[in-house]
């Protein structure tokens, strides 16, 4: 009884110190976000500032237009943060788009390689998982001439073709495992009351997929509203660029903004959190399944 109860506080202790682990660096960050630069380099060994304010956010949401009383001896901040609300319709308009046509076409693809069952398909996939080891980084030049030709760059819609070209492999090696613990009677059954093979994938494997679809959408939203590299590299003109790209703008050669930076990303990291906690329940409940049937 005692080696029990000593096994179950060991695993809270565990959970805490890994609960608190990803927690530290948001906390410093809020710290940060809620003080002056000056505090920040003044109180290097004080946890909390002598003095609290919300001028960074108050920059930030106003486009720069209001500086506050941290930023009215200022002479200079940078030309993105006037461009923010651009910056957030865009990774707005470009991870809604990529998580909708990723969703769709990594469950038609997955659909169809355990249904279908077919040689090529499989040996596809097997040369789809060797091609993940490949670095991102090495197909961006090839990447950009081949938009250049094609006209799309400074676009949403080349960001978007990319994003759902690069995370539509995963879908499928996500999905394709849900999809094989659902009975193929199911759909014979769906086909002999006037089914076809499209309605009955509709019909009944879409709603039975719920959870793995869930799964997959909050990953891949996560990682488009995150994404850096490629809206870098296709995008140079403030107008198309996004979030991201305006938090890595804040770090410059001479002067790095401590405490826009912090407050933009707490700014960016509150959509993934709501969408998480939203869909926490299909999340783990779909990864879970995912993970170990197939």
């Amino acid at each position: 009884m005692r080696q029990s109860r000593l096994t179950r506080t060991m695993l809270h202790l565990a959970n805490v110190l890994v609960i608190l682990f990803f927690l530290l660096p948001l906390i410093a960050a809020l710290i940060g976000a809620l003080q002056s630069e000056r505090s920040l380099q003044a109180e290097t060994r004080s946890l909390l500032p002598p003095e609290w304010t919300l001028d960074n956010f108050r920059v930030i949401l106003s486009g720069g237009t209001q500086k506050g009383a941290i930023f009215e001896q200022a002479t200079y901040l940078p030309d993105n943060v006037k461009k923010i609300y651009y910056a957030l319709a865009n990774s707005a308009m470009i991870t809604i788009a990529v998580t909708v046509l990723t969703t769709a076409f990594a469950a038609l693809s997955a659909y169809t390689v355990v249904r279908l069952n077919l040689r090529w398909v499989i040996w596809l996939m097997s040369v789809n998982v060797f091609a993940r080891f490949v670095p991102i980084i090495v197909l961006m030049i090839p990447l950009y001439v081949t938009f250049r030709q094609m006209g799309l760059l400074n676009s949403i819609w080349g960001v978007i073709i990319a994003l759902t070209g690069f995370l539509l492999p995963y879908g499928i090696l996500i999905l394709a495992p849900y999809f094989a613990t659902i009975p193929r009677e199911l759909d014979d059954a769906a086909r002999i009351d006037g089914c076809s093979r499209f309605s009955a994938f509709l019909r009944v494997t879409l709603p039975l997929s719920t959870p793995a679809l869930a799964s997959y959408g909050a990953i891949v939203f996560i990682i488009s509203w995150n994404d850096l590299l490629i809206p870098l590299i296709l995008n140079n003109r403030a107008e198309f660029m996004t979030l991201p790209v305006v938090i890595a703008s804040l770090v410059g050669d001479v002067h790095v903004f401590f405490n826009l930076l912090m407050a933009i990303c707490l700014i960016a990291l509150t959509p993934s959190v709501v969408l998480v906690l939203l869909l926490r329940k299909f999340v783990v409940q779909g990864l879970a399944v995912g993970g170990v049937k197939g």
